[in-house]
């Protein structure tokens, strides 16, 4: 049986290197938690780790709240799953699973929070288990799904899966190389000159989206908008002369809409007329989808299925903020989209839910995008725990912001560090400064140690130079 023995959770203050503006927020300044559970396996105790920034503004979306409320109650729900897990005795990791899933579902029913926020705190707890899992076997993430040693019934979750298994549509071979697709945030410079002198940052890494083109042979983006039109077409049509110049045709963008249209009609009348403008026709062939362009308050409305079944050419269109619990993909199908976003904040065992069900699509011939998107990916935890479930879910195609407005781990201890160095050379490469940063060689990241590692954190990782977070 599976018990939960102890929990340990660190904190550590994180200040962006260049701001970085998404929707209504713009971070500078972020918490990255690590959260370190101790599990008794069947008769074998064992270590799991689960990290994450907590980023302002994104679970809940609130203008009136405040930032501090906002991080206060992403620990309350961490602490709070952790407080469910601590009362499960569980044949399987999967039954452990669905023993916390339902029990924070309840508790954020009582407690009126939205379930996006509050399986925030499971997912936490499920990667500490993974983990865990992970290194008692000598597994990677891949294998371990593949071989179902956590004992998934995906039959329980969706009727559509009954009897099937993970093998049956997961990567034989997870791979080997990702696209890291570059973020360009709301705010973020297209070229040098955009860049006042005052804000310009002096540690080796570009900042403007040309540099930053030139400097990590990027081939993959994802564009923000806001719903701004003149606003976004100046921009688009900025950085589609900047794309042709550096890229050529050789690239490929997503957009992301956070939520910004809160009508459904306004968000087809918009994109129609982005898609007319003949500065921006360029584009248009090498747009990979759209991501989440509705508010959630619509976002899963009837509305968008009679939009949809107006709007034939509409391009595919992904959920990403409205896949708060395990109905959401299938109800998003049913309405007209594309598909969903995997993100290890949202759950790593509901993604292997989703891409069944969307493998099962694709079968028939449908548009069917499981996307890998960024949210809390700094650091040497979570990046590598998300890298290993982008791989093992066969997403090559990965948006990465954490090397990009923050530097490297030069904010992390020295031991986190030199961990990242001596395990993952093929990942990490030293700055001119000394810290360690994501080493994107032709706009791909190499996983070979990812892979291999258990859920792509191997060996002993040394915590003595972390704060630890005080109840």
């Amino acid at each position: 049986m599976i018990t939960l023995r102890s929990a340990e959770l660190f904190r550590l203050e994180l200040r962006a290197r260049m701001p970085f503006r998404y929707g209504i927020a713009t971070m500078t300044d972020v918490p990255q938690i690590i959260l370190r559970l101790t599990f008794d396996l069947a008769g074998k105790t064992e270590t799991g780790l689960a990290a994450d920034l907590l980023p302002p503004k994104w679970f809940t979306k609130d203008p009136a709240r405040g930032l501090a409320a906002e991080i206060d109650e992403m620990l309350r729900v961490i602490r709070a799953a952790v407080r469910h897990a601590r009362g499960i005795c569980a044949a399987t990791p999967f039954a452990f699973w669905r023993e916390l899933y339902a029990a924070q579902r309840a508790w954020a029913a009582a407690e009126k929070l939205p379930l996006l926020l509050a399986n925030f705190g499971t997912s936490f707890v499920e990667r500490a288990l993974i983990h865990a899992v992970c290194r008692a076997r000598g597994a990677s993430l891949s294998a371990a799904l593949r071989e179902n040693i956590f004992g998934l019934d995906l039959g329980a979750m969706q009727s559509a899966l009954a009897g099937v298994v993970p093998r049956d549509y997961l990567p034989a071979v997870p791979p080997a190389t990702v696209f890291a697709r570059h973020t360009v945030g709301l705010s973020d410079p297209i070229t040098a000159g955009d860049l006042p002198a005052a804000e310009r940052v002096d540690d080796g890494l570009p900042q403007a989206l040309d540099a930053c083109i030139r400097f990590y042979g990027l081939r993959h983006f994802k564009i923000k908008i806001n719903g701004e039109a003149a606003r976004d077409r100046d921009r688009l049509a900025r950085m589609a002369t900047v794309l042709l110049a550096e890229c050529g045709g050789d690239y490929a963008f997503s957009l992301d809409g956070n939520e910004s249209f809160h009508d459904v009609a306004v968000f087809a009348d918009y994109f129609r007329a982005l898609r007319a403008a003949p500065e921006l026709r360029a584009l248009w062939p090498r747009l990979l989808y759209v991501e989440q362009p509705w508010h959630r308050s619509v976002a899963l409305s009837p509305p968008i299925g009679e939009l949809a079944r107006a709007w034939p050419d509409r391009p595919p269109i992904i959920i990403d903020e409205s896949d708060a619990e395990l109905t959401s993909l299938p109800t998003a199908l049913a309405l007209g989209y594309a598909g969903t976003s995997h993100k290890n904040c949202k759950g790593v065992f509901k993604s292997v839910i989703n891409a069944g069900l969307l493998a099962q699509r694709r079968a028939t011939g449908l548009p069917a995008v499981l996307s890998g998107e960024d949210l809390g990916n700094v650091g040497p935890i979570s990046t590598l725990q998300d890298l290993a479930a982008q791989a093992a879910l066969g997403v090559t195609s990965v948006e990465r912001n954490g090397h990009h407005y923050f530097a490297g781990l030069a904010q992390f201890p020295a031991a986190l560090q030199r961990h990242a160095l001596a395990h993952h050379g093929d990942l990490y490469v030293k700055s001119p400064a000394g810290w360690p940063r994501l080493d994107v060689r032709g706009g791909r990241l190499a996983l070979g140690t990812v892979n291999a590692a258990p859920f792509g954190v191997p060996g002993e990782i040394d915590f003595s130079g972390l704060p630890r977070e005080i109840d």
